[in-house]
């Protein structure tokens, strides 16, 4: 059976590397990712993936130190360029071909961004993990997903997280809390349920880009979605 998608955008959160830990990297979690994203690439799919820093640092420790908004949303993306190195090693350690990019240059660990190069190493089967988010503050790391997703032509955003789709409420603090198998753009903006930023969330929609939010823990759940079952809950037009 074909795959229902063939370039997918996997965005993580940097709190899903942390594992049960209450901050730094998992190696568990971060062996786990890597051979799921391996199954992937041993289907033919091309993987672009982003990844999160707050893990690492947060905008909320930022506040809470009083470093300035922009300075902190710096770090921020250090941080992101931190957590692309552990993957990238994680992933060449599964014997898979991998680029580290950031937004931001840093010639002796990561290639700048430059569109047509980074759509080249997914043709060649090359992970492409983009890091430092858009190299721009004010933005997180869901706007980088969607603006690199929608610039290397992507199929999809997988976006993983710790619960399995998007529900009516959070479902961690509230037991009645029903999931969605799918919903369209306008509808999580009218019921303001909080799947992107904003920011994200338009980009995806006016370029009627999909995004499936599911259980990354699952170490199954990638492999299913791209064989096309209906896992977590589909975001489209």
């Amino acid at each position: 059976m074909s795959p229902k998608y063939t370039r997918v955008l996997l965005k993580l959160s940097g709190e899903s590397l942390m594992g049960e830990k209450q901050f730094g990297i998992d190696p568990g979690v971060l062996k786990s990712y890597a051979n799921q994203i391996k199954g992937l690439v041993d289907a033919g799919i091309e993987v672009a993936i982003v990844i999160g820093g707050g893990n690492i640092f947060r905008g909320l420790q930022a506040a809470e130190s009083e470093i300035e908004r922009v300075q902190g949303d710096y770090m921020g993306m250090m941080a992101t360029v931190i957590n692309g190195m552990a993957l990238q090693s994680a992933l060449e350690t599964a014997g898979l071909y991998t680029r580290l990019i950031s937004a931001i240059e840093m010639k002796a660990i990561a290639e700048p961004y430059i569109r047509r190069r980074a759509i080249r190493h997914l043709e060649k089967n090359r992970v492409v993990i983009f890091s430092a988010g858009t190299g721009s503050p004010y933005f997180t790391t869901d706007s980088a997903a969607a603006l690199r997703a929608n610039e290397i032509n992507a199929n999809v955003i997988l976006k993983g997280t710790r619960v399995d789709g998007i529900y009516t409420a959070d479902p961690e603090k509230d037991p009645l809390a029903t999931r969605f198998d799918k919903i369209s753009f306008a509808k999580v903006i009218s019921l303001g349920l909080s799947v992107m930023d904003m920011t994200a969330f338009t980009i995806c929609q006016e370029n009627n880009l999909p995004i499936i939010v599911f259980n990354i823990n699952d170490p199954n759940n990638l492999k299913r979605i791209i064989q096309g079952e209906s896992v977590g809950t589909l975001v489209e037009g």
